[in-house]
């Protein structure tokens, strides 16, 4: 059965510890309000101010979750995950870090823990450890289709889908750190927040990912690549929705 995105104008969240009001709070449109107040308004309850900000982000944490997954599906399951686990923690959100990033982080960890989950559950079922080899700079796989020359004039569809396949070709610390500040347009310093890491190493990883990526797409790199993953409708209202209804599960009958 599909599930659609049921309105939330009405709808009352079972209500975090209250935060105090300020005099300058913002107009009453959601819509209209920073990350830091949609925040403030879930915790005292408001339905709505929830489902704008998972709206806000959920291509983000698709994105971020999909990088360490490469699979749409355990991407979905980790960023409705993440969204309740944040959704939790809420009361005790202090401003640190930019709500985007902090909920990043969440949606990195909880697709790490989801991987290790796969991992494990695949060791049992083939009793094979698949291994990586620890190394630097492997070489990405030759992925790229064959009408990618100079002389072929392929629509913006394909073109992107093969970017799309060579950025899942990418060993994973340059695929994270690429999806983020290439892909999704996050600063150094953020990306470095939300992975744990340097500025400087989230800087060496990103252009060591494009060093690969032009050598595996050539010129075509040059294509604008900000509309990869993009996060149609459909799976951002799915998203929207499962975590709707486990909010609503959650309430005392």
């Amino acid at each position: 059965m599909s599930l659609q995105a049921p309105s939330l104008g009405t709808t009352t969240l079972p209500a975090a510890p209250e935060r105090p009001r300020h005099a300058g709070d913002p107009p009453a449109s959601a819509q209209d309000v920073d990350d830091v107040e949609l925040i403030r308004r879930t915790t005292r309850g408001d339905g709505q101010a929830f489902e704008v900000l998972m709206r806000r982000h959920n291509q983000k944490l698709y994105r971020a979750a999909r990088s360490i997954l490469l699979n749409d599906a355990d991407a979905e399951e980790a960023v409705q995950e993440a969204w309740w686990k944040a959704y939790r923690h809420f009361e005790n959100f202090r401003g640190d870090a930019k709500p985007a990033t902090w909920l990043t982080r969440i949606a990195i960890n909880e697709a790490l823990m989801q991987r290790r989950r796969n991992k494990t559950r695949a060791a049992v079922i083939e009793s094979t450890d698949h291994t990586l080899p620890d190394d630097d700079m492997p070489a990405i796989p030759p992925s790229a289709p064959q009408t990618l020359q100079p002389d072929s004039q392929l629509q913006v569809s394909e073109l992107r889908g093969a970017l799309e396949a060579q950025i899942d070709a990418l060993p994973e610390i340059y695929r994270t750190a690429f999806m983020l500040c290439g892909v999704d347009q996050m600063s150094a310093r953020d990306a470095a927040k939300a992975l744990g890491i340097t500025a400087v190493t989230v800087r060496v990883r990103y252009m060591r990912a494009r060093r690969m990526l032009r050598t595996a797409l050539a010129r075509q790199l040059d294509i604008s690549h900000a509309d990869a993953f993009s996060f149609a409708g459909e799976r951002c209202d799915r998203i929207v929705a499962r975590v709707q209804q486990r909010l609503r599960d959650s309430l005392p009958q």
